[in-house]
């Protein structure tokens, strides 16, 4: 049997929010013209966020752009050099217009989705779209899920992990609730600070503090949708943490079973054991993987968290932690799990890859 090959978080991006005008409505057009959308250092980001996209030094198109900017260059570095099969693409504006004041920021997601659809994804079979929403109206956030939801091109819904709410929160269930309805997985990724510090203890001094930080931003969200009971609300809800590890998810299960054991009175509506949820409804994409010293470590944590079926494999293309496909799995791994790793899970989770995936069978 052929190898598949699914890339389950591609980056592509504005090179200028201009590239917009043409998706948005004249009122909107005028707006961003005028005043244009928050810089990222007052939404998105911070003064430590690295410099020149965070992107490989390769990955600056040779004709001009910035990275991930540029199609066909891309198609030469990513598609055609590794041979993949299906890409998710995850824009990577989405940080910054997930998180614009409510009705610019949904009328900015609908433009950036549509000029993905147009750009890149009506022009390459390979390449699927996740909808981008604003990410701090959960009612405009749903309305937008359900106008794409149908696409057969888009196969998730893409969020920032940084909220200003937790987003098990009440307020968050019209997005979730239109997610599980349209069959989509909510991808949590790295980005945002929705007007919050970025730790829970204030703001860092270095980029690789945030870096090495990003599991405490995917450790609150997944407590809040655990314990506030979306997936009990929600039982056909699925969830990719994207860009966040996994290797801390062991301890985090051990302790949130153990409250569930002593304080599960507080939280009635959470019928199972949060281990039990979080095995059923989570799925993970394998960049950044942690790598203990010691195999067997990697080997217990794999394991237990039933990765086999649950990661995704990822590049995180153009960023400078790229993943290759033939060096980023262990080699303690059997030739099974990567099969899985590299495409078979991504095809069970996202069914309108078939389309793409079927031609890897016919060749």
């Amino acid at each position: 049997m052929n190898r598949v090959l699914v890339d389950a978080d591609v980056h592509n991006t504005l090179a200028t929010n201009d590239l917009l005008l043409p998706y948005l409505p004249q009122r909107w057009a005028r707006h961003v013209e005028r005043f244009g959308v928050r810089h990222p250092d007052s939404i998105g980001f911070f003064a430590t966020r690295p410099r020149n996209f965070a992107a490989r030094t390769d990955a600056w198109p040779p004709g001009g752009g910035v990275p991930g900017g540029d199609l066909a260059f891309m198609q030469e570095q990513l598609l055609d050099r590794w041979g993949v099969d299906a890409a998710i693409l995850n824009p990577i504006n989405q940080t910054t217009i997930g998180a614009q004041p409510g009705e610019l920021s949904a009328v900015l997601s609908r433009a950036l989705n549509d000029w993905t659809l147009a750009e890149w994804i009506d022009r390459d079979d390979r390449l699927f779209g996740a909808i981008c929403v604003p990410c701090e109206d959960a009612a405009l956030a749903a309305d937008e899920v359900r106008r794409l939801g149908t696409h057969p091109r888009f196969v998730q819904v893409l969020v920032n992990v940084r909220t200003r709410e937790p987003l098990g929160s009440r307020r968050t269930w019209p997005l979730l609730e239109a997610a599980a309805e349209m069959g989509l997985p909510l991808s949590i990724h790295v980005g945002g600070h929705g007007g919050n510090t970025i730790t829970g203890t204030g703001w860092p001094s270095y980029y690789f503090e945030d870096h090495a930080g990003y599991p405490q931003a995917f450790q609150a969200q997944l407590i809040s949708l655990v314990f506030e009971g979306a997936f009990e609300r929600f039982p056909n809800l699925k969830v990719v943490l994207q860009e966040g590890g996994f290797a801390w998810l062991p301890w985090l299960m051990w302790r949130m079973d153990d409250a569930w054991r002593l304080l599960g009175d507080e939280v009635p509506h959470l019928r199972r054991a949060p281990s039990e949820v979080v095995r059923e409804h989570l799925w993970f994409t394998t960049q950044p993987m942690e790598e203990p010293e010691r195999p067997e470590f990697f080997a217990e944590v794999w394991e237990d968290l039933d990765m086999e079926t649950h990661a995704l494999f990822a590049t995180d293309y153009p960023h400078w932690d790229f993943d290759a496909p033939d060096q980023a799995l262990p080699r303690v791994l059997g030739a099974q799990a990567r099969e899985r790793i590299l495409g078979t899970n991504a095809r069970d989770l996202y069914p309108k890859l078939a389309p793409a995936l079927a031609q890897v069978a016919a060749r």
